[in-house]
């Protein structure tokens, strides 16, 4: 998201503020000349199959853009079949036409390759790939000249200039970035406001939110400040600290000059943050203001640490502790749970580009 980039309902603070880089592999596309096939009649990627008129009597041809083996039997997706989609693709082949088979076929090469099966064969890349042999042989000689697959003895691998690609675009993202859809998707459900925060000193500062029109509405703008000790964010935040860090947490000065209705003291906070590791969320109700109740969950990094917070706000006119728990906490749970493992591949894909 550009620096200083707002919207109605949707506010974050600039890149270089917020961002937290654990990249993710973007794999690279296949991208060959199409060609019009005479044949079909339909751009298929210089890919055709030419098979004989099916003789008077005979089931009828496959529909255009349909694969085939060299014998003629067509090539079949169960997956796309259960789901009537094209591999994973929302709208079918023949009802978009800018649909370019050439990139799938590529990206179907590419993701036949995994943790189990570094190196394959020709025919295994076809067999994983659902492609003819001769059409994966193509895709893998043209992937072997840009540099993404190696090939020895036979078999074919993948090699690391597949992370690069991805690797600059992503490593600019910011947490925000990865979290921004996440969070829309759950404000679609909710219908009600959420945020996301990260610890600064004592409080928690405001670093992300996606709001929904209302009469009367809670005043939370990015770069809001609240003493973390009130909040049900900043006690996910407080609760994964080390004693030593959540000492010199607890002992930095406010500087967002709110007051909480409630404050809670030493032995109570130890005993909320205790039960906070335990159950892995926190809510409170009305501690920071009258009216106010909210159920935050933690953004864990791939080394399980607890990066940001992401919480529901709700007023206390409208729901109660049981709404909040019962109706809203499992979608939030779910949506932290989506962002956490995003970062995660990010990291990992971090760490492997960088070793």
């Amino acid at each position: 998201m550009a620096a200083g980039r707002r919207s109605p309902d949707i506010d974050c603070l600039p890149p270089a503020y917020l961002s937290i880089y654990l990249p993710a592999i973007y794999l690279p596309a296949v991208v060959r000349s199409a060609v019009k096939c005479p044949h079909v009649g339909t751009v298929v990627g210089g890919d055709c199959q030419v098979r004989p008129r099916s003789p008077p009597g005979s089931p009828p041809d496959s529909p255009p853009g349909s694969r085939h083996l060299p014998d003629g039997r067509p090539i079949h997706d169960h997956a796309e079949q259960a789901q009537g989609t094209t591999r994973g693709h929302p709208v079918p082949r023949p009802e978009n036409p800018d649909f370019v088979e050439a990139i799938e076929r590529g990206l179907d090469v590419i993701r036949a390759f995994r943790v189990d099966r570094p190196a394959l064969s020709l025919s295994e890349v076809a067999t994983a790939a659902g492609l003819a042999r001769p059409t994966a042989r193509r895709v893998l000689v043209t992937l072997q000249m840009l540099g993404y697959v190696r090939s020895e003895d036979r078999q074919f691998r993948l090699t690391p200039r597949v992370l690069d690609l991805g690797y600059a675009y992503v490593a600019s993202m910011g947490l925000w970035d990865v979290v921004h859809p996440h969070l829309q998707d759950l404000v679609g459900r909710t219908r009600e406001s959420s945020s996301m925060s990260q610890l600064d000193g004592s409080e928690i500062l405001y670093v992300g939110r996606v709001a929904v029109t209302k009469i009367v509405t809670i005043a939370v703008t990015v770069g809001t400040r609240f003493p973390a000790v009130a909040t049900s964010m900043g006690r996910v935040l407080l609760a994964d600290l080390p004693p030593d860090q959540l000492e010199a947490a607890l002992a930095a000065p406010r500087r967002g000059g709110v007051e909480p209705l409630v404050t809670p003291d030493r032995r109570y906070l130890d005993e909320v943050l205790q039960e906070t590791r335990a159950r892995g969320w926190a809510m409170i109700d009305q501690e920071l203001a009258v009216g106010i109740r909210s159920v935050a969950a933690p953004v864990r990094n791939s080394r399980g640490r607890t990066v940001a917070a992401l919480n529901i706000c709700v007023q206390a006119a409208e729901y109660s502790l049981d709404d909040l728990k019962g109706r809203f906490l499992p979608m939030l749970l779910d949506t932290a749970s989506a962002v956490s493992a995003d970062l995660a591949r990010r990291d990992r894909v971090a760490q492997a580009a960088g070793s």
